[in-house]
């Protein structure tokens, strides 16, 4: 088989300063902006990588969830306890010290994890956690 990752999907609160965060902060394009009945889904990824991308979707979008499961996926996402991303670069400190200058959440800065890898990790503006690990 050749299968390869080709879209993540993370949700968003506020579509603007996702979009915001995910190509003045994290440097990605925008490859799509789609709106539908008030909602917008977004596509954005690396420059250099056309083929991967992320879905950046109105939370609890889906059709048949109740009111009360929308209001929880909406408190989870803030929580930043419902979804989130694994990026990598070659350069972690550097990626962290831009980032923590621009003002997005740090939830942990630069460390040599147990199991191996050297990592940080913020949030995004709907809470969902980025953790950027160092290419070795």
């Amino acid at each position: 088989m050749d299968i390869i990752i080709h879209s993540s999907f993370l949700p968003h609160s506020d579509p603007d300063a996702s979009v915001a965060f995910y190509r003045e902060i994290l440097g990605f394009e925008v490859r799509n902006d789609v709106g539908y009945q008030g909602m917008r889904w977004i596509t954005v990824g690396p420059p250099d990588q056309p083929n991967t991308s992320i879905v950046l979707h109105p939370p609890a979008a889906n059709p048949g969830i109740t009111d009360d499961e929308r209001r929880t996926i909406l408190e989870l996402v803030a929580k930043g306890t419902y979804f989130g991303v694994n990026l990598a670069t070659a350069d972690l400190d550097n990626t962290f010290a831009k980032l923590e200058a621009s003002g997005a959440e740090v939830v942990q800065e630069p460390i040599d994890q147990p199991y191996g890898v050297r990592d940080c990790a913020f949030r995004d503006p709907a809470g969902n956690l980025i953790r950027i690990q160092e290419l070795r």
